[in-house]
């Protein structure tokens, strides 16, 4: 069955909205009720990094094969992977209010690479629009995707594991699978991961058939 993963994508994301909401959490000073928010924050980033690393992948074999059918495939998995970046931004900057008392702040370096990675992905859609011949946009583009995906790491998982930060697991502050997370959560909150990277590959598909449709009218 071709639809199974669109299935489960619904059901896995239907119950974590749910039982996120219904089941107990470990009573912490700051977090409180908030800590909620691990099971829709963290899933949508985990979704945007599956789906730059998709980017990644089919950008490297649009460097090894010459297929334009694979940089568009590059190019579809980086919009939907940056389409879910803004939803983890709202539900993160939210957190951010109730938790450090603003709704952002340059003192996380997390955060900021956060919006560091979001302006280089930005210039490789800027980049695409600037090439007009296509396999040299292909090339180009591909390149630049590999630096894109490269510094977006960098930003946000390397460099803040060596400074202080105040996002958990970074610069000292313990992960929530540390002190935290206990078994009511995992249950929720694994589901959740699954879920929603289902439903990025839902989206990259319906973006691939899209862009198949587009180029048969165009031809």
């Amino acid at each position: 069955m071709k639809n199974w993963y669109k299935i489960l994508s619904v059901i896995l994301i239907s119950y974590t909205l749910v039982w996120g909401l219904l089941n107990p959490v470990p009573r912490l000073d700051i977090l409180n009720e908030t800590i909620r928010n691990v099971y829709y924050h963290v899933p949508i980033w985990f979704a945007m990094l599956f789906m730059m690393t998709v980017s990644l992948i089919q950008s490297l074999l649009t460097l090894t094969k010459n297929n334009l059918t694979n940089d568009a495939k590059a190019y579809n998995a980086a919009i939907v992977g940056f389409f879910f970046s803004l939803p983890g931004l709202t539900t993160g900057s939210i957190w951010a209010k109730y938790t450090w008392g603003t709704w952002w702040t340059f003192q996380d370096p997390k955060l900021n690479g956060v919006a560091i990675s979001i302006l280089i992905y930005l210039a490789y859609f800027i980049l695409r629009f600037s090439v007009d011949d296509e396999m040299k946009r292909a090339r180009i583009s591909a390149v630049y995707n590999v630096f894109a995906f490269v510094m977006m790491n960098v930003f946000i998982m390397v460099l803040p594991r060596l400074t202080d930060s105040l996002h958990p697991g970074n610069g000292g502050n313990p992960a929530f699978a540390k002190y935290d997370m206990d078994s009511n959560m995992r249950m929720v909150f694994y589901p959740a991961v699954l879920g929603w990277i289902f439903f990025s590959y839902w989206l990259f598909d319906l973006k691939n058939r899209i862009s198949f449709i587009k180029n048969k009218l165009n031809d």
